[in-house]
Order: C-alpha cells, then structure tokens, then sequence
C-alpha cells in the first residue's frame, strides 16, 4: 500500500502511533520493504530496531527483506551480520535467503563462499531453485569457469530442475566470451529441443560473436533461425550483421539489410549508421557515407566520436585534409569556446580522432 513512497509510509505509521494504534510485524515488515526499496538502508534499519524496542519481533520475512535491501547494496558484510542474527534468533533459511546469499556473493565474485551456501542449503532441508542454480552458473560464467558451469547445468536437470531461457542466455554468453561459437550454438540447439528457445537478446550475442569471426554465413545462419521461429530480428541484430558486413567489405550487402530494417519498421540508431559510414568510407565510397551522415542529422542523431573519425578518416584517404579538420573542428567544437554552437550536437575528441587526424 505503501509501496515507492517512504514519506507516506513514515506518515502513516506516526498517525498509527498518535491514534495508540500499536504496529505488529507485518506493517514494520512492509515499512521496511517500503525503505529498502528505495535504498533507504538508514531508516529500514531504524524501524528494524524500532520494532525490537516495541516488543516486536521480526519474522522470516522481515529479515528476509532487510537482506535483499542490503543485497541490492552490493554490503555483503551487512548481509551476512543480518542472516547470523536470524540464525541466532531460531529462524530457519529458506529458498529466497539462499537465492540472495548466493545472488550477492557471485556478483562481487566471491564463488567460494556462494558454492558453501550452495551446499549448506541442504542442512536446512532447503532445495535450490532454477533462481540460485542461474545465479551460481551466472558467477562461474562471469568468472571464466565455464567446466563448472555447464557441470552445474547437467547437475540441475538431474535433480529435477529444468533450464530456462534465462539459463540459456546465460550460458551462451559465457562460451561466447571465450569464443566457443560453435558450443553455443549447440546449446541453442539442444535447449530448444527441450522447448526452452533462446530469445532474440540470446541469439545476438552468437550472432555478434560470428560477426566479430568474420563468419557471415554463420551469423546469417543464426538470424534465420529467429525468423523461424516467428521471432523478429530487432536494431542490435541487423546493426550487428550490418557491421561484421562492412568490415568484410561487403557494403551492398550491408545496404541490403539496412532496406530490409526500415521495411520492416525499425529505425537505425548510431550504431547502424556509424558501421554504414565506416563501410562506406573504408571502400572510398565518401558520397554515400555522407549521404548516411545526413540522413542521420535529419533522424535526430547525434554523431559519437566513433562516426566522425570514420568521416575524418575517409577524407583523409581521398587526400581532403582541409575538409577533415575542418569537420573535425565543426563536430568537436575544439577552438571554438563561448561561441553559440548547439553543444548538445557536439561530441568529445578521443585519441582514436587524434590519431587518425595527425597519421
């Protein structure tokens, strides 16, 4: 009821106590939940000792919501101070103490500990769900141990608990990172034959990995499958492959995907048109690529540093070194302090421009 709005909260609960209206711990808990949620640790904890002090004594839940607050925080020593007063005050463990002991400790990459609480559950009779097993294969992912994280997978399903599109992702990145492509895809494969596909946000991530490859086919090969699957290629798939054409050189196919995007309704973003200028530019095709500049300007973009070295360095290997200064001067603002220039068009100079400018 109070849910987003501690000011209120704080209200209602001094009206309750003007009234003698004597708070029991579902409204502290929710007061609480109301702090945390806002990252209002300070005051979650006041009314955590406040209760204490009114006889109150907090429950499972309550202490459960002060450690998915603290959690939130990145404060894994608040955490773990808070879950031994629990176990102190005879409160026994459940799943979703477990899912945040584990959650918090992977991401601050503590493994060690967050396998122990992994294991401890088992004393507390407590079962781990798909959230603490995608949270721990997460952890080792992120952390380059991928053996023991596709051994998690295979441990998971024969305890009964099968993967979802999250534990895909998850997954697929991780050999992705290290290069595993072909894994990846497999794995795709396989969890889809198990009815757990892979979303769009999944198959991106192999798609820009066979990019970044230089193997088109194989990144094509990818999209299609989405598209089959009545799933619909979105701006970060078509700029992805728009791009890993470019850098093979292939501009007209690159061009053909950029007509297909705008016909099926999305719309390019700086990302899209900065691979179309690069590719252009790297070909000689300096016209086009500023052709796609404008068009950019007209859509409402603002070029990054990343799409005016590409402009700058097209000029330059047409031998127009007055037009790249002079762009790189106009886009930059370099030189021209207090003038009535639109700063919010204006992007900051890196040492890629300056290389390109003074190569």
């Amino acid at each position: 009821m109070w849910e987003g709005d501690f000011s209120n909260a704080r209200k209602v609960f001094d009206e309750m106590l003007q009234r003698r209206i004597e708070a029991n711990v579902v409204v502290y808990t929710i007061l609480i939940r109301v702090f945390c949620n806002e990252g209002e640790m300070v005051e979650a904890e006041r009314f955590f000792k406040l209760m204490r002090e009114n006889g109150v004594d907090p429950n499972l839940y309550t202490y459960v919501t002060l450690i998915d607050g603290y959690c939130k925080m990145g404060n894994v020593k608040r955490v773990f101070e808070i879950y031994s007063d629990m176990l102190w005050n005879g409160l026994h463990p459940d799943v979703v103490t477990f899912a945040n002991l584990v959650d918090v400790l992977c991401k601050v990459g503590d493994l060690k500990t967050a396998r122990s609480c992994f294991v401890y559950m088992d004393k507390f009779g407590v079962f781990p769900n798909l959230y603490v097993y995608n949270c721990l294969i997460d952890g080792y992912c992120k952390a380059g141990d991928l053996v023991e994280a596709l051994q998690l997978r295979v441990e998971m399903e024969r305890n009964g608990v099968s993967g979802d599109v999250f534990t895909c992702s998850i997954l697929v990145k991780g050999l992705c990172d290290f290069g595993r492509f072909e894994e990846a895809k497999d794995l795709m494969e396989e969890m889809g034959k198990a009815g757990v596909f892979a979303n769009v946000v999944t198959c991106n991530v192999v798609i820009d990995g066979y990019c970044k490859m230089g193997d088109m086919e194989k990144a094509i090969e990818v999209c299609s499958q989405l598209t089959e699957r009545k799933i619909e290629p979105n701006v970060i798939t078509f700029s992805t492959l728009i791009d890993g054409f470019c850098k093979k050189g292939n501009i007209k196919a690159a061009m053909g995907l950029y007509t297909e995007m705008v016909i099926k309704g999305l719309v390019p973003d700086v990302v899209t048109y900065t691979a179309l200028i690069d590719g252009h530019c790297k070909v000689g095709n300096n016209k086009e690529a500023f052709e796609l500049h404008k068009e950019m300007l007209d859509a409402g973009l603002t070029p990054n540093a990343l799409t005016v070295t590409c402009l700058i360095d097209g000029l330059l290997k047409d031998g127009r070194t007055y037009r790249a200064i002079k762009l790189f001067l106009e886009k930059t603002g370099v030189g021209c302090p207090g003038s009535k220039m639109d700063h919010s068009r204006l992007c900051s100079p890196n040492d890629v421009m300056y290389a390109a400018l003074i190569q």
